[in-house]
């Protein structure tokens, strides 16, 4: 029987689709702004199922430390479903032309180098905990996701780009950590047989 974090981390694949559907449809159900902001109803529903996916994230690991609820299913299942919701945000904004695609480039680079390490690592007993670094690369692409969705919310002066230059520290942060477990992790990658 699956336990409640698991629950949650299978809610959260559920959701993807969901959520993919909402940004990419070419169907309107409403727009709403005000003045030059316009945003379409269908990406304000694609954001909250967006911020509700990433809350059962959080919310699932909590109950699996607290509640000792740690299992291989939610192991395995819990990153692939935080990797496939920020990835599949991240190729829709670049099919709807809305983020640059070099950006979401160097983002999916990261992660699958990354999950290689990790691959790595784990068949030489290894386990590579996230890092502080990655922990703040993770949210602030979640928050570059919420904002490209919300169309930019207007935040003070007229056009101010708070989505691409959140989107930019994001980049910066998925560089600068990528490197970190690289480094840290040198002797696991060079180790010869």
């Amino acid at each position: 029987m699956m336990n409640l974090a698991n629950k949650l981390t299978v809610s959260r694949m559920i959701m993807i689709p969901l959520f993919l559907i909402l940004l990419l449809a070419p169907f309107k159900i409403g727009v709403i702004g005000y003045g030059n902001y316009q945003l379409p109803v269908a990406h304000l529903y694609a954001a909250l199922i967006f911020i509700l996916a990433s809350f059962t994230d959080w919310l699932d690991g909590q109950i699996a430390r607290r509640r000792h609820l740690v299992s291989n299913f939610g192991k395995l299942m819990d990153p692939l479903a935080d990797k496939l919701l920020v990835m599949s945000a991240f190729v829709a904004f670049v099919g709807l032309g809305s983020m640059p695609s070099w950006m979401v480039i160097v983002i999916l680079a990261r992660e699958f180098a990354i999950t290689g390490l990790r691959q790595i690592a784990v068949e030489e007993g290894s386990v590579i905990a996230a890092s502080k670094i990655a922990k703040w690369k993770t949210f602030s692409q979640m928050v570059a996701i919420i904002l490209y969705l919300l169309h930019n919310i207007p935040f003070g002066a007229e056009g101010f780009p708070l989505d691409l230059i959140i989107l930019w520290i994001a980049v910066m942060l998925t560089i600068v950590s990528g490197f970190d477990y690289f480094y840290k992790n040198r002797a696991i990658v060079f180790r010869s047989k």
